[in-house]
């Protein structure tokens, strides 16, 4: 036979005490520290995000620098809300645009790309999570 026992206190209706140690908000202070995006110059306008996989379409993939910027600033003029991404893998430098959560999404914007961009890939990589608006 077990016998339990235990101390039963009643608490006041409607409060809560809670007890915790002081590091915590230091370690959640931090965490939002890392998880926002700094701006850069390829990024310039940069609200807080969680970077996660997702899906971008390559719009470039070549060795002149010059024609990578240049195709970067094309794809800016045409889509300002966007955001166009060079990456440098000697001896490469590819355009890769947007920042979209699903492949269908990457899809749909490809197709859209045709007729502007001659050689279009998906890329599935480390993206900077969009903001998701409730209206949509």
């Amino acid at each position: 036979m077990c016998f339990i026992s235990g101390l039963v206190q009643a608490q006041t209706k409607g409060k809560v005490n809670v007890y915790k140690d002081p590091l915590l908000d230091s370690l959640i202070a931090r965490r939002i520290e890392v998880n926002t995006v700094k701006p850069t110059t390829t990024n310039p306008a940069s609200p807080v995000a969680v970077n996660q996989m997702g899906y971008r379409v390559q719009i470039y993939f070549g060795i002149d620098r010059r024609e990578a910027f240049n195709e970067q600033a094309r794809f800016k003029s045409l889509y300002p809300r966007l955001n166009a991404y060079i990456t440098y893998k000697e001896p490469n430098y590819s355009v890769r645009a947007g920042d979209f959560r699903t492949r269908l999404e990457a899809q749909k914007f490809q197709a859209e790309l045709r007729s502007q961009f001659s050689t279009l890939f998906i890329m599935r990589e480390k993206i900077n999570a969009p903001d998701i608006e409730p209206n949509k």
